[in-house]
């Protein structure tokens, strides 16, 4: 059984899952009534430690059921405009690949070129698949690389053939090498005030794991 599941709306937090009594009690506190329904969170950096959780390219992702997608931007026209920063989706009403079209980019200019590369935890559901793909074939100024942490659901036959779809449309999809993950860490994470600039730190499997991903999505495109 995959411990994946991304499309539930959770109330833990971004640390390891809440597993203690005062937890259940907090959830039960928190009903889902009295989340609000959807939030996109935005920033120039995103903490530390949902970075060490969130992106660890694991094969069992439990509790990992958010989405973080740090950008970079480029708006070639006249003068070149590199914007950056993260958005992460909230309570799962949308997710941040939606969001990323609806709050950044929300219309591409005909006379612009836009070269988009996402650094994502892991690879869009079927829903957000398809809508890259529409959004791509509409807008043939704009190209797009996503570089995955992990692949969601990728056993899945309609995940697999959505993941085609994507790369006929003209997206690049890659599975984050470690120093990929090494660049999210420098350009995407906050550091402490102060301090010297942690070096990035890989984590014991990230190379196989990289690797396992790799294998996988070649053989699903």
């Amino acid at each position: 059984e995959m411990a994946e599941k991304q499309e539930e709306p959770s109330n833990t937090q971004n640390g390891e899952p809440d597993n203690t009594e005062e937890g259940e009690e907090k959830k039960k506190k928190l009903k889902r009534e009295d989340l609000p329904p959807f939030e996109i969170v935005t920033g120039e950096r995103l903490p530390a430690i949902f970075f060490k959780f969130q992106f660890r390219n694991v094969e069992y992702s439990s509790g990992r059921n958010k989405t973080f997608l740090c950008y970079v931007l480029e708006t070639q026209g006249r003068e070149s405009v590199t914007s950056r920063g993260y958005l992460e989706d909230e309570h799962a009403a949308a997710h941040a690949e939606m969001a990323f079209f609806n709050t950044i980019l929300p219309k591409c200019e005909s006379s612009l070129r836009y070269n988009v590369t996402w650094y994502v935890s892991s690879s869009p559901c079927v829903t957000c698949a398809d809508r890259i793909t529409e959004t791509l074939k509409k807008n043939k100024n704009l190209r797009l690389t996503i570089m995955v942490g992990r692949l969601f659901m990728w056993e899945e036959p309609e995940m697999q053939a959505a993941l085609k779809k994507m790369k006929s449309a003209g997206c690049k999809l890659r599975i984050m090498k470690p120093q990929d993950f090494e660049y999210v860490w420098q350009n995407f994470v906050e550091q402490e005030e102060g301090e010297e600039a942690k070096a990035f730190v890989p984590w014991e499997d990230i190379q196989e794991n990289f690797q396992y991903y790799e294998e996988k999505l070649a053989e699903i495109l």
